[in-house]
């Protein structure tokens, strides 16, 4: 059995994989919490350059809502795929899948609810 954070580490390993194979590149810091039947996953710097530019260039919110709705389109088609991810590792079905991007930062959120809390093992305590 794993412990919370072996769980928030392999969430955060298979979301880096994920943005590499799916997006074209990796997030600059990725950070998973697990907070009760709730998977929030943190992505910093995800924008491509190309996407970076997009939104620049574009007059007004223009590029903004296209960005948003592009990458919302690329996580609607790769859901299975990282609803499976977090299942096999924390064991349990995800009910739902919420995202969003922020254009201005480069930040990405992606919340899993899942149909229960995970168990997992308590971590040993470091001696002092």
């Amino acid at each position: 059995m794993k412990t919370q954070g072996e769980i928030e580490s392999a969430i955060a390993e298979g979301m880096t994989r994920f943005e590499q194979e799916y997006m074209g590149r990796g997030p600059k810091h990725v950070h998973a919490y697990l907070i009760d039947d709730l998977v929030v996953v943190r992505l910093k710097g995800v924008l491509t350059a190309a996407e970076q530019h997009l939104v620049k260039m574009l007059s007004g919110e223009k590029g903004r809502d296209l960005l948003k709705q592009v990458r919302t389109h690329l996580i609607e088609v790769a859901r299975p795929t990282m609803e499976a991810m977090v299942h096999e590792i924390t064991g349990v079905k995800v009910v739902s899948l919420h995202h969003d991007i922020s254009t201005v930062i480069g930040e990405e959120v992606v919340l899993f609810t899942l149909a229960e809390s995970p168990v997992f093992r308590e971590s040993k305590k470091k001696q002092t």
